[in-house]
């Protein structure tokens, strides 16, 4: 007889990096090392330290790019099965607009594939999942409210 999943909470945190140029907005996705799916760069949050702080380090990790952080565009939470470790899993992620401040995505860690800035619209036809869309669609919404802040340098 086999035994039943265990169940595991993980609490990441992450984020929508944007700027405006002369193509409008811009933001990045991630392509995940070994998976055929575009996102947004994410990661768990480590112990001792805030959502915030996570979100920004994962973004300059996975993309090379530094961000300053301008507020919580929401969260989603899905489930997931590892069927290798009997392992059903709840993951929330927090995720934040940040404006771009400095960095190439040529400089993103091993954990990506490749990070690429898209312009929104694209963006949100190559997100792999429709609660990053969803995300991505709220992010938009927020820039064009802050368009004034987005256009200034620092």
């Amino acid at each position: 007889m086999s035994r039943p999943p265990e169940i595991k909470k993980l609490i990441s945190s992450g984020g929508v990096i944007s700027r405006v140029s002369e193509k409008g907005i811009e933001v990045v996705l991630v392509l995940v090392r070994g998976k055929n799916a575009w996102c947004l760069p994410k990661g768990i949050i480590d112990r001792g330290e805030k959502p915030t702080e996570t979100a920004l380090r994962e973004v300059r990790e996975e993309t090379g790019l530094t961000g300053k952080l301008i507020e919580k565009i929401g969260e989603i939470s899905y489930w997931y099965f590892l069927k290798s470790d009997m392992l059903k899993i709840h993951k929330t992620v927090h995720l934040y607009l940040l404006k771009y401040i400095s960095g190439s995505t040529d400089d993103h860690d091993h954990e990506v594939d490749e990070a690429k800035w898209f312009p929104i619209e694209e963006a949100l036809k190559t997100l792999s999942y429709k609660s990053e869309k969803e995300i991505m669609l709220k992010a938009n919404d927020m820039i064009n409210d802050k368009l004034v802040q987005f256009k200034q340098h620092g």
